[in-house]
């Protein structure tokens, strides 16, 4: 453990976030079992004062906070790259504004990478309404190398508030990309055709916010187009076959157009546990 003791966190946020989910989501980074000491947060783009006031609170009494602002919104992929330049440490673990971390989420990933040959290190996650009191279902991906790079050529093999890698193994594949709904899938594939190593933890270490608003972000004609072009990319890419492109996206597209409702139901009974 001693040897990757320090690792940084990255986190971003923009004005539509809620001001009392990112302080609980701060929290519970900052009563971690092994604690960061750097801490970076990209404010990506003008934010609320609600949200303002929260960083400045934190900020003010604890020197592990490195704030980044953008002068305008850029999206997630642009704003995550941006904060990666001001990540001091090798290891970095991502966390969302919204999510919450079991208190032992990051010593268990600095173990993995301290016994194990890996680049990327998820985890599953409980997705929870309201209040993690309120769990709803658990996201469980694979967890060994060779089957999470089958896994990969279908569907997203990491849930990405949970991982932990190393920066320059994400710097050497090209960083985050400009890819709505999809610049952490796209990154991965990337990675993961170059050769980088992943690991899922079995166990949750993650509480995932969920609700209406993040099934009603999986579907509709918007998410269905830049799904298509993504799957089109890693199929002119070599990553998947013929076989693999359709057997991939006629079901992702017929779950998109679903309406909300539905489409909430499906991913509960059929592709959570």
């Amino acid at each position: 453990m001693r040897e990757y003791s320090k690792y940084s966190v990255l986190m971003s946020v923009y004005r539509k976030e809620n001001s009392r989910y990112f302080r609980e989501s701060i929290e519970s980074v900052l009563n971690q079992t092994v604690v960061t000491d750097d801490f970076v947060i990209v404010c990506d783009g003008p934010l609320t004062d609600e949200l303002n006031s929260v960083i400045s609170e934190y900020e003010k009494d604890n020197s592990i906070f490195n704030i980044v602002r953008l002068k305008e919104n850029k999206g997630l992929g642009k704003a995550l790259n941006e904060g990666l330049k001001h990540c001091r440490h090798e290891l970095v673990g991502r966390m969302d504004s919204d999510d919450i971390c079991i208190a032992d989420r990051f010593e268990r990933q600095l173990e993995i990478f301290s016994l194990m040959n890996v680049d990327i290190v998820g985890g599953a996650v409980t997705e929870f309404s309201g209040s993690i009191d309120n769990p709803i279902s658990n996201r469980v991906l694979p967890h060994k190398h060779d089957d999470i790079v089958a896994f990969s050529k279908k569907r997203n093999p990491f849930n990405h508030p949970s991982v932990m890698f190393r920066k320059s193994v994400v710097m050497a594949a090209g960083g985050y990309k400009d890819f709505p709904y999809f610049e952490d899938y796209y990154l991965w594939v990337r990675m993961l055709s170059k050769g980088a190593i992943g690991y899922n933890i079995e166990e949750p270490i993650l509480y995932m916010r969920a609700g209406s608003d993040m099934y009603q972000r999986r579907g509709g004609r918007r998410y269905v187009k830049q799904m298509l072009s993504y799957k089109k990319e890693i199929y002119n890419m070599g990553y998947t076959t013929r076989w693999q492109y359709l057997q991939s996206t006629v079901p992702h597209v017929v779950v998109g157009m679903m309406p909300n409702k539905l489409r909430q139901i499906f991913y509960k009974k059929v592709l959570r546990k």
